[in-house]
């Protein structure tokens, strides 16, 4: 797999990896250069079936905190793959994921997916039999972190953090439109706190206002909140909206 990462800043630049089946390292910006990633992949490739067809090949980038970062590329170019990489759903079959310079392989995986990332999917996932405020509390109780003040001031808490007003709370999720669900399943992304979001197309279904109003949401969590925020997506407009755009091209045969 080939990848090309841009970089935005003052003067955008681009740092294009080498050609053919291999991969380059990203690089970071003038305010990241030198920190440590919060994510990273370490020469990564992956396949499905042990000597099989690999589906990403010796794939590197450093995710840092404070930045939107989008992951762009046509159909099998991997991106569903490195989600997963990401996420700690997959380990790789050769290469590290590094969380905070630990291989992510030798690490509670559990844990990782429950305190350290939040997950955001591109169907929601959210639960529609329950409420709004009962989807979110339910990811607080996995995580097993204790929390400073009661869960219902929390969710209202999260709930104007995605521009969503206090009575939400009870609402059922089948009275919801499709970005006011979208706005519910970043709150429950959120509910503990973790270092990073991933976000899997989450404007693939909304207008183009709702978009930029939940691009805003993301630029925000990065750049207010220090969190690493890594969106995959087919969207230029929400990668024009990123700090930062990971470009990955299929595998030449």
């Amino acid at each position: 797999m080939t990848t090309e990462t841009t970089t935005k800043t003052t003067t955008e630049t681009t740092t294009t990896a080498a050609p053919a089946a291999t991969a380059g390292t990203a690089q970071a910006s003038d305010t990241t250069q030198g920190d440590r990633p919060v994510l990273a992949m370490d020469h990564v490739s992956y396949a499905y079936t042990k000597g099989g067809k690999q589906v990403v090949k010796d794939l590197s980038h450093d995710f840092h905190a404070g930045r939107v970062i989008a992951i762009v590329g046509p159909s099998g170019a991997g991106k569903t793959t490195v989600l997963s990489l990401l996420s700690g759903l997959t380990s790789p079959t050769a290469g590290r994921v590094l969380y905070n310079g630990n291989d992510l392989a030798k690490a509670d995986r559990y844990r990782f997916r429950s305190h350290d990332i939040g997950v955001i999917f591109q169907s929601f996932n959210l639960l529609p039999s329950l409420t709004v405020e009962e989807n979110i509390t339910l990811s607080m109780e996995a995580s097993g972190k204790p929390f400073g003040k009661p869960k219902h001031e929390l969710v209202v808490d999260l709930l104007a953090k995605v521009r969503l007003p206090a009575e939400y709370a009870n609402e059922r999720i089948l009275h919801l439109s499709g970005g006011e669900q979208q706005r519910v399943a970043i709150a429950r992304a959120l509910g503990y706190d973790p270092d990073i979001v991933l976000a899997d197309e989450p404007t693939g279904n909304l207008d183009m206002a709702t978009q930029d109003d939940i691009m805003a949401i993301f630029r925000s969590l990065a750049h207010e909140e220090g969190k690493c925020v890594i969106i995959v997506t087919h969207s230029p407009a929400v990668a024009d909206q990123s700090d930062e755009v990971f470009q990955l091209k299929p595998l030449r045969r």
